[in-house]
Formats: structure tokens, C-alpha cells, sequence
């Protein structure tokens, strides 16, 4: 299962279907709400790419986020509009976001038309929002 499947796995479990726990790669993983902004979150891990010299797949804890729609960020827009948004951690950081369904992965450069280039060359669809 690639990142973008996954992330688009646990929101849909998490955010569109509001399940109580998601399934990814055989494993269930809960969902909770945060103490004090009651946002849904769930932490995760997937398989990762072999790493090592034992070249053994590494696992990728990882958690995924309810946007906080009281921020003033362009996606707390979004959720402020009603669309489903949550952002996705690794270690802390923020590595990508899934918005009604669609992908957008932090840190990869644009190309006109809506198209981004990954770091392996492949094209990525990016969501044109308002």
C-alpha cells in the first residue's frame, strides 16, 4: 500500500464513513477525539520501504488529523465550507493532506496545469479548490 492509499483509507474510515477504528494492511487502528477541540485523529503504521542493512520493510507511524477549521489556514477554509479535510504527521511534521478524497502531498513542486512532479517523476493531480 503506497502513502496516498493509505492516507486516503484512513480518511475515508475516519472522516466520510465515521467509523470508530480503521482497517489498513490487516490491522485496526482507533479513532478518537482530541481533549480540548474534540477533532478526530488516529494514529497509525504502515509498511514502509527496506531499510538497513537487514533489508527488512520498516513501519511508518504515522496519524491523521481532523482540520482544525477555527485556524486561518486555506484548508481550515475548506473544512469551514463544509468539505472533509485531514492532515497527515510523521514524527511531527506534516507530510500531506486528503480533502474530499483527494491527495496533496507537501513538498513537491508545481507545474502548470494542476500537475505536480514527485521526486520519482511521476505526475500528481492536485485538487483546484475556490
Amino acid at each position: 500500500m503506497t502513502l496516498e492509499e493509505a492516507m486516503v483509507a484512513v480518511w475515508r474510515e475516519a472522516m466520510a464513513e465515521g467509523k470508530a477504528e480503521v482497517e489498513l494492511e490487516g490491522r485496526k487502528f482507533a479513532v478518537r477525539e482530541t481533549p480540548r477541540k474534540r477533532l478526530r485523529e488516529v494514529d497509525f503504521e504502515l509498511e514502509g520501504p527496506a531499510s538497513g542493512r537487514a533489508g527488512r520493510d520498516a513501519r511508518i507511524a504515522m496519524r491523521g488529523l481532523e482540520q482544525n477549521p477555527k485556524t486561518e489556514s486555506r484548508w481550515a477554509q475548506l473544512a469551514r465550507k463544509g468539505h472533509k479535510v485531514m492532515q497527515f504527521l510523521e514524527a511531527g511534521r506534516y507530510v500531506g493532506v486528503v480533502v474530499d478524497g483527494k491527495v496533496t502531498i507537501y513538498g513537491k513542486k508545481k507545474v502548470r496545469g494542476g500537475e505536480q512532479k514527485s521526486e520519482e517523476g511521476q505526475d500528481e493531480i492536485v485538487p483546484q479548490h475556490e
